[in-house]
């Protein structure tokens, strides 16, 4: 009965759809439609859901399993492996402290504090997932500890707001800098190759700056506002900060090895493009690294059930979303838009085309796949309507980031902090599409404003 919703959009008007695309988008909305209703776990349901694909031949068999062999899957489970590091160690609770002692005279100051950590190695850290997973993910994990909020019935209490903030600053920082993630350089190529348009590091940190302080701001005081946290009052929570620091003293052996090995794994992926080792990989070294030192103990890769919970539902949602793409699906829903579109004004179809780009992501798994799938395509439907090149492509760009935050699938980082449990999976939706609007009216009003006064358009 998980999937029984399939049955009927099966039936339901596909134009323009083949026989195999129908059943393979009817089985993946099902999916989504089972992981928002909850009636099982959320990876029994894809687990479900795959295994329908593999009998029905809907996808061929050697094909089910190749999300497991993404190298993302693994990034994230590395990432849950460092959280554990950092936490057990105490190196992670020393941050949090030293974080609420001198930002937490609010919530939301914290948040902001966090978000901003984050920024600031986002030039050097081309991976939202790499970034938010093994930088921002344990950091914040360890705030929320340190203020007694655990999954379950204390997570209001603080956690589930900063993982929110957190989560939603982590791909906002994807967007401000050309090489805060592996496809905004992808997409510059392809800008210069279909519109003839280059897109430099300051170029894109232009059109990016305005918007991007906007939302920074805007986004965790809406949160605060949608989500607020139980706990108001942080004078108390900062005196135990104070007092706990000087408890622990300074920093043992085990805080400063994964301080190094951290290091290690942060210069691996800053100097990825030079070595040619993937970050996934480079995180893999990391992990090894602290087996062979001790910092992690088989029996603790083991027992990270999260870790291996993600792995179960995250690879099979890759794999679909990869079918839908690789089977056409998306290009024929693409093209029945830009259809539509003819005689539209550029503006206006622009801003169409920006708002169907966002909200298609509701059926990928990654950034980087849509982009490498639609951004070309979203591109020169735009540069036919006759839209300025630089101001086609900067605003798809912008938005091949912001829209990682509508799904608890849509990037690498998402099932990082979805899977740590603070967050109910209705709730995460709501705050994800609420966000979302945010960012429009941010990106494609101010920024759009901005763009004007620095002579985009």
């Amino acid at each position: 009965m998980v999937l029984a919703p399939g049955a009927l959009l099966y039936f339901l008007p596909w134009p323009g759809f083949s026989e195999a695309q129908r059943h393979l988008v009817a089985v993946f909305l099902a999916t989504i439609l089972a992981l928002v209703v909850q009636p099982m776990a959320m990876g029994a349901c894809v687990l479900v859901a795959m295994t329908l694909l593999a009998v029905t031949g809907t996808v061929p068999a050697n094909r089910v399993l190749l999300g497991f062999s993404n190298q993302t899957v693994w990034l994230i489970f590395s990432a849950y492996l460092f959280a554990r590091a950092v936490s057990s160690t105490g190196l992670g609770m020393r941050v949090a402290y030293e974080l609420i002692a001198r930002f937490a005279t609010t919530p939301l100051r914290l948040g902001y504090a966090v978000v901003a950590a984050g920024m600031v190695v986002a030039p050097f850290v081309p991976s939202d997932t790499a970034r938010g997973g093994s930088v921002v993910f344990p950091v914040t994990r360890s705030l929320a500890l340190a203020f007694g909020s655990e999954p379950g019935e204390t997570a209001r209490r603080m956690g589930s707001f900063l993982m929110l903030v957190c989560f939603h600053g982590n791909y906002l920082a994807s967007a401000v800098f050309l090489t805060s993630m592996v496809a905004n350089p992808l997409m510059a190529q392809m800008a210069m190759k279909i519109g003839g348009v280059e897109i430099t590091w300051l170029g894109w940190l232009a059109g990016s700056c305005v918007p991007a302080a906007v939302a920074g701001l805007a986004v965790p005081y809406c949160i605060s506002r949608w989500h607020a946290p139980e706990l108001t009052e942080t004078g108390p929570a900062r005196e135990l900060a104070v007092g706990r620091l000087r408890e622990m003293g300074a920093m043992s052996g085990a805080e400063r090895g994964l301080v190094v090995i951290l290091g290690m794994v942060m210069l691996g992926w800053v100097t990825s493009p030079w070595h040619g080792v993937g970050n996934a990989y480079v995180a893999l070294v990391g992990i090894c690294a602290q087996l062979v030192t001790g910092l992690l103990r088989w029996e603790e890769l083991v027992g990270e059930t999260k870790a291996w919970d993600v792995l179960l539902w995250f690879a099979p949602l890759i794999m679909m979303a990869d079918e839908l793409n690789a089977g056409g699906a998306v290009k024929v829903g693409s093209e029945a838009l830009f259809g539509r579109l003819a005689g539209m004004g550029w503006l206006a179809g622009l801003v169409v085309l920006v708002l169907v780009y966002l909200y298609v992501h509701y059926v990928f798994a990654s950034m980087t796949a849509q982009v490498t799938a639609l951004y070309p395509a979203f591109l020169t439907a735009a540069l036919a309507l006759g839209a300025p090149p630089l101001v086609a492509a900067l605003p798809l760009g912008y938005f091949s980031n912001l829209n990682a935050g509508l799904t608890p699938y849509g990037t690498g980082s998402a099932p990082v902090f979805y899977g740590s449990g603070y967050v109910g999976e209705g709730e995460w939706w709501r705050i994800g599409f609420l966000v979302s609007l945010v960012n429009v009216v941010v990106w494609l009003g101010v920024g759009g404003i901005w763009w004007k006064v620095i002579g985009i358009w």
